[in-house]
């Protein structure tokens, strides 16, 4: 007990000498302090070889808890709640219902042609590491190279996004009890700087139990959706069917009203973005290539439906929208619940689950934005990368990764108190820089299965149907990435414009910047790392 020797032993060592003989699970560690209840399947073991790379994570999550993982990360009936009202100005509450099937449809194929590749190859660097697989030798290093920035920015904006979105609707319930609420921008700063630090103490302190909670809170958002859609439905005014469902609108002045319902189709894409979460969780879970795409698919449709209900919800229960819209809690959705229970304590509850499960999505992101960063530093893709990259004996956890998550979200978070406006510029990079990700990896299958070899073995395979699903997916993915450049309504000021195209174009003029100057001497594609057997 009193060992002198005991101050130099390593944490790996001093986790060894605590596990007990009668915990098989726990009988031996790996040079990185893994456990051997954490390393996997025989299945996992034989996918890390072949992709080259080394298991210092914890497999400790299963289908559910991915499920979970994967519906709190996107949170899709929750996130259409702010956004809901934008609609209204481009295509209208037809447009939202009508608009849902059609982008459910679309997305579907695209994560069912992701969750393809996933099987083939279960990595936590997703879509950077499909196009070093399968695009044309003579591009796949530039390619894959500029899909990870474009993957590992997007879901540092995405981080932001939602935690400022918390911060906001705080304010919003604030304002609800208190008429005389000033909102000052450093308020919502502060509140998304919270936001992100309580998300961080769930990925280092308590990351163990992450699986834990993800199975928690994915009962906490099929409850909570109930708790507010049945309040709606019985208390809330209701809309006659012909014009919830068959009047679009055009209140962005466009010139036809087909352009005005293309524009607001990214609405309801705003709630089925981001379901490759999953993907860059990979090396953290449990026989993964059968695991991960069930989950994708799962999620993705099942969330669709419950994203889809709530939007049916809305288009029926909204009632006047001019009281929405000129809201002084500025969050249109808290206006609704007060006006349809004309109970501050009811709208108060109602709004909480809202809080709270996007409290659990920022959980999730941070955990999903500091792999797709740990793992894209790993192929010396980023500044730092060899900083970033490493992975503590012990922790098993890529810490630092997660810190920088934390700064870069608070840093965005600051811009708020000079300007909303170019917060607002660079969170819409998050939708188009995944987007574009999903188009070129997309893209470098298509390629791979008319020109290439033969595709990998995989354990969930599309089939026959793979090249036709996957041509769809880009069909579908082409109009809207380019529609997610346009704003909400004519004519344009800086206020209201769409400054996704400029921070997108920075974005990748960064990217080649530090390509030339230093990446291109030490990147080379995950792809040279792998060995698969022909």
């Amino acid at each position: 007990m009193n060992n002198p020797k005991m101050e130099s032993t390593t944490v790996a060592e001093i986790r060894k000498g605590e596990a007990s003989s009668n915990e098989h699970e726990l009988d031996d560690f790996d040079d990185a302090g893994l456990p051997a209840r954490y390393r996997g399947t025989a299945a996992d073991q034989r996918d890390m070889s072949m992709l080259g790379k080394k298991q210092v994570l914890r497999r400790n999550f299963k289908f559910i808890t991915m499920l979970g993982f994967a519906s709190t990360v996107i949170v899709s009936w929750e996130i259409l709640l702010p956004v809901f009202t934008f609609v209204l100005t481009d295509g209208g509450t037809a447009l939202l219902f009508w608009g849902f099937i059609a982008v459910t449809f679309g997305m579907v194929m695209v994560y069912a042609s992701l969750a393809e590749m996933a099987s083939m190859s279960p990595t936590a660097g997703g879509q950077y590491h499909w196009v070093s697989e399968f695009a044309p030798p003579k591009y796949q290093k530039l390619l894959s190279y500029i899909v990870g920035w474009l993957s590992a920015i997007g879901w540092q904006v995405f981080l932001a996004s939602v935690c400022f979105m918390q911060g906001t609707i705080i304010q919003g319930l604030i304002a609800l009890n208190d008429e005389n609420y000033p909102f000052h921008p450093w308020h919502g700063t502060l509140l998304s700087i919270a936001a992100v630090a309580f998300a961080i103490v769930f990925n280092t302190l308590l990351a163990v139990k992450l699986p834990l909670i993800e199975g928690m809170v994915l009962i906490l958002h099929l409850a909570g959706f109930f708790a507010i859609i049945i309040p709606l439905w019985i208390m809330a005014p209701r809309a006659p069917a012909h014009v919830a469902l068959l009047e679009f609108s055009n209140n962005g002045g466009w010139p036809t009203t087909g352009l005005s319902a293309m524009i607001g189709l990214t609405t309801p894409l705003t709630a089925l973005m981001g379901y490759d979460c999953s993907v860059h969780m990979s090396e953290e879970i449990q026989d993964a290539s059968i695991t991960l795409p069930k989950a994708i698919m799962w999620s993705a449709c099942g969330n669709a439906l419950l994203a889809f209900i709530m939007a049916i919800t809305l288009i029926f229960t909204m009632g006047d929208t001019d009281s929405l819209l000129s809201s002084s809690t500025r969050q249109p959705f808290i206006q609704l619940f007060y006006n349809a229970t004309r109970s501050h304590a009811a709208a108060n509850v109602m709004t909480a689950i809202v809080v709270v499960m996007l409290s659990a999505c920022c959980i999730s992101e941070v955990a999903t934005a500091s792999r797709q960063l740990w793992s894209f530093a790993r192929d010396a893709g980023l500044p730092g990368s060899a900083w970033l990259s490493v992975v503590p004996p012990g922790w098993n956890l890529p810490i630092r990764s997660v810190f920088v998550s934390l700064a870069v979200t608070s840093l965005l978070s600051c811009i708020n108190i000079g300007s909303s406006t170019a917060l607002n510029a660079i969170n819409s990079l998050g939708t188009v820089s995944v987007l574009t990700s999903y188009f070129v990896t997309i893209g470098c299958l298509v390629w791979r299965r008319v020109y290439g070899a033969p595709l990998p073995p995989r354990r969930w395979s599309l089939g026959r149907f793979g090249l036709a699903i996957n041509i769809g997916a880009l069909l579908f993915v082409a109009p809207l990435w380019f529609f997610s450049f346009w704003p909400l309504a004519i004519p344009v000021t800086a206020a209201s414009m769409n400054w996704s195209s400029t921070m997108f174009g920075a974005t990748i003029v960064f990217a080649l910047i530090w390509y030339v100057v230093k990446a291109r001497h030490v990147y080379t594609g995950p792809v040279v790392q792998m060995k698969r057997e022909d």
